[in-house]
């Protein structure tokens, strides 16, 4: 994805949240300690200091064992079983601390050995819990259902529990018996060998070559060095032998990243089979009640409406001047531009984005971001990137490496629009249905971009500015929701390789990935051979199965939603905001297609999907009257 760096026209820098490069406040230092402490997280409200930690995790371990004790009373009344699923809180409650305190400080200096040896504890000691509690849901699915729902009706101690313990029922014929759950819990750590070693042979293992450019400059073609040349070097040669050597330093393993892809796909057949799931595709949408049929609908959709990805590729291809336009010309800006997006005063441009929220939504958002949870800067050791973690009882905790750029200034807004869905979701629900799901989880963050896009838009009618804008709002729709659709396309083929017991070989999946590329592009796009080994480096493929389809659906649904609240009527306008806040507030408390539904979303009908398709052709009709007007 692009990096564009904005400069403003015709409006003072200040009324933007702006600074020049100059009177940029992000600290010169990348020394953590340095950094003020505004900057930071504050880690004192889950605990004080590692005693107290040490205290927590010893406190875990003896509730764990304490609730394995319960084993054989979930049947003797509605008491006990309230007893038990409160027991489950308290420990779900405490683990989010536990785990929290040390994952946190981790990614704040990842080189810190001793923290690191704490956060592999808590993962012992979690990974032993799965094991010890595989008697529950077993033993909840032997009292008759009739009898459960009397329970349901007439304790009220029950009634914070009453949607998990209905989908447990929902589910049961998918839940083996004590033996085989138990029997499967030991496979867990075993099932992370295909991740594990994926990661090591991308990381550790792998060498990437270094490459010399048409100026002399030598460069080694890590991911990084890799990105930041596809952004920044305009001559195509420079990006074309960037890409080859990149590229290269996976397809030297092309075998071994096969085989490893291979037992990811036998590893998902077998749990498939043994829960008795007739696919992988439906053991993967089990667990959240989605339909099969809104990941196939997703894929036809997309693959029938490819033309404005086909028409934006065009766009770039003319502006740039470039005879040919290949998929690593896809990150150089077009225009270059030199901005800074202050931070403090960033903060507040987010706040004035999400005003139609309604005022006690932006005093809740201020309250959240002034309570020590951003940790906004760059730091030696720092891990990459920017994420939200919740910590029910505390706060959701962000984590940023603020740069002052456009992009940092969208991830900003996106990944606390993540925390404010957990703010809400918490304060409204109770811990057994605090915690919404992937299916919801990026609607509040891609709303959040978009009210922020429209509000940038309004405060200009500078055309190269109002170009970049909207040249980053189709970088998203490109990067979340086009190339997410063709992973997941990529993915349900490849699994229906394994479950039809069907070669999968390096030539396979080379093949399968470069039909999919030329199927969505077309001839806008010169797709060269190499490109075939991509799905080689996509982590999701290794780690996270049947993942990617939801950041397509949950484009989807944050599309109709901000549409709904800023067309039609006042009172039209009014209501689609209620409901909004209401799924924010809703955290698990309802299957998620249900939720969205509430919400005035239906996956299950192309039209949610084509509307994202028919905004991307407004997008890139705009952006083509803007460029019309720029010299």
């Amino acid at each position: 994805m692009p990096i564009h760096r904005l400069l403003v026209a015709g409006l003072t820098l200040s009324a933007l949240g702006l600074h020049a490069p100059a009177e940029a406040a992000k600290p010169a230092t990348r020394n953590r300690a340095e950094i003020p402490a505004q900057y930071r997280w504050d880690f004192a409200p889950i605990y004080p200091d590692w005693a107290a930690w040490e205290n927590g995790l010893r406190d875990l371990d003896a509730k764990m064992n304490a609730f394995a004790a319960l084993k054989g009373t979930l049947g003797k009344g509605p008491e006990q079983l309230a007893h038990a699923y409160r027991a489950l809180d308290e420990i779900g409650i405490l683990e989010y601390r536990v785990y929290r305190y040390p994952q946190l400080q981790r990614d704040t200096d990842t080189r810190n050995q001793d923290v690191a040896g704490r956060f592999q504890r808590v993962g012992a000691l979690l990974a032993k819990f799965g094991t010890l509690t595989a008697w529950f849901t077993p033993e909840l699915l032997q009292i008759p259902q009739a009898t459960v729902a009397l329970w349901l009706r007439d304790t009220p101690a029950l009634a914070p529990y009453r949607f998990p313990i209905l989908e447990e029922f929902r589910k049961r014929q998918h839940v083996l018996d004590e033996a085989g759950e138990k029997l499967l819990s030991f496979s867990a750590r075993a099932n992370q060998t295909p991740n594990s070693v994926y990661s090591e042979l991308s990381t550790s293992d792998i060498k990437f070559p270094k490459v010399k450019l048409s100026d002399g400059a030598e460069f080694v073609l890590s991911p990084g060095n890799y990105q930041q040349l596809l952004r920044t070097r305009y001559e195509q040669a420079d990006r074309a032998k960037a890409f080859e050597g990149h590229i290269g330093a996976f397809t030297a393993n092309a075998n071994s990243y096969a085989a490893i892809y291979n037992g990811v796909l036998q590893r998902g057949w077998f749990l498939a089979q043994a829960r008795r799931f007739p696919t992988t595709l439906e053991a993967a949408l089990e667990d959240n009640a989605v339909p099969p049929a809104v990941v196939t609908n997703l894929i036809d959709t997309v693959r029938a409406g490819v033309g404005p990805l086909r028409r934006y590729a065009q766009l770039r291809r003319k502006l740039l001047g470039l005879k040919e336009y290949h998929l690593y010309d896809s990150a150089i800006p077009i225009f270059r531009n030199e901005a800074s997006y202050d931070f403090d005063r960033s903060k507040d441009l987010v706040l004035e984005a999400v005003a139609p929220l309604g005022a006690d939504y932006v005093a809740s958002y201020r309250r959240w971001m002034a309570g020590g949870n951003l940790d906004v800067y760059e730091n030696e050791g720092k891990r990459s990137g920017a994420y939200s973690a919740s910590v029910y009882g505390v706060a959701p905790y962000v984590l940023m490496n603020y740069n002052d750029t456009l992009d940092a200034l969208f991830t900003f807004a996106h990944e606390t629009g993540h925390a404010m869905h957990s703010v809400l979701s918490n304060e409204a629900q109770p811990f057994a249905t605090s915690q919404y799901t992937i299916f919801v989880a990026e609607v509040a963050s891609t709303t959040n971009e978009r009210f922020l896009l429209e509000r940038l838009l309004e405060r200009t009618a500078d055309p190269k500015e109002r170009f970049l804008l909207l040249e980053h709002a189709v970088d998203a729709i490109v990067g979340t929701f086009y190339t997410q659709v063709l992973f997941a396309d990529f993915e349900l083929q490849a699994h229906r390789l394994a479950e039809q017991g069907q070669p999968v070989t390096a030539e396979v999946l080379n093949g399968l990935y470069l039909k999919l590329l030329k199927d969505y592009y077309g001839d806008a796009v010169t797709v060269d051979d190499a490109y075939k080994a991509t799905w080689m480096r996509i982590p999701h493929f290794y780690n996270s199965p049947y993942y990617v389809y939801q950041y397509a659906t949950c484009f989807a649904s944050s599309a109709k939603l901000f549409k709904d609240m800023t067309t039609g009527s006042t009172a039209e306008r009014a209501a689609a905001t209620e409901r909004y806040r209401t799924l924010l507030k809703s955290g698990g408390d309802d299957q998620p297609m249900r939720q969205l539904q509430k919400a005035g979303v239906d996956l299950t009908q192309r039209a949610t999907v084509q509307a994202v398709i028919e905004q991307m052709d407004q997008l890139v009709s705009r952006m083509e009257q803007e460029a019309a007007k720029i010299r």
